[in-house]
């Protein structure tokens, strides 16, 4: 397996989220023509760190699954990654460290080369869920308190809630120290462990995908800094 998948942050000046929202439009039509893209999910994110329900209009994400880097290198080369008054871009690139479950019916670890991360080395996560209509303000309440018990966690270098909907269709991407540090938060935290518990008890989700990830390449900026500065090589 050659694939590999990225995850990028795109923030614009206030005076042109309009234009990035529109983009969330546009790029929809664009991108299934991108050569070597396999699989992609545009989204909006959440304000800053806050994992709950709300936000930011000014920035968006792009999850992706490539044939290999080469392509992602030739679309980051290209005028589609770029927006109009973008003032921070930020991009990973992912190697699959192993979970579960399916994106829209993706597969998206079987789709990519498979690494095992040493115990220094950094991890990025994403969980993402389709929550059942009668479940969503369970849902909503119990993130409120996840997400606050998320923000303190011993390891957590950056997150950011991403969505493909306001409503129903919630995910986050986090990056963590070590994945013993994530491990730990996922299994061990009361609040985290409580809500996974009930989500499984009350099938909450129609779909649900929990993966871990080893970076290795970081561009750009997450709010003015590179989470990973020195614990991976820089692209150039």
């Amino acid at each position: 397996m050659t694939g590999i998948a990225s995850f990028h942050l795109t923030t614009v000046r206030g005076v042109a989220a309009p234009v990035a929202l529109a983009r969330l439009g546009t790029d929809r039509l664009a991108l299934p023509r991108v050569p070597g893209l396999r699989f992609w999910r545009l989204l909006g994110t959440g304000r800053g760190a806050d994992t709950g329900p709300g936000a930011d209009l000014r920035r968006t994400a792009l999850f992706a699954v490539w044939a290999g880097e080469a392509d992602l290198d030739r679309f980051l080369a290209s005028r589609l990654s770029r927006g109009i008054g973008t003032t921070e871009t930020y991009c990973v690139r992912l190697r699959g460290a192993g979970g579960h479950g399916r994106w829209n019916g993706f597969d998206v670890l079987g789709a990519i080369e498979a690494a095992v991360p040493t115990p220094n080395d950094p991890v990025a996560v994403i969980t993402r869920a389709r929550v059942r209509a009668r479940h969503w303000r369970r849902f909503a309440q119990a993130s409120r308190v996840v997400g606050a018990e998320l923000a303190a966690a011993d390891g957590l270098l950056a997150v950011c809630g991403i969505g493909e909907a306001p409503l129903g269709r919630q995910a986050t991407f986090s990056v963590w120290q070590s994945a013993a540090a994530a491990r730990h938060y996922a299994y061990e935290t009361p609040e985290h462990r409580e809500v996974v518990g009930r989500t499984r008890a009350e099938g909450w989700y129609g779909e649900e995908l929990f993966a871990s990830f080893v970076p290795f390449g970081a561009t750009g900026t997450w709010a003015v800094r590179d989470p990973l500065a020195g614990a991976v090589q820089q692209s150039s």
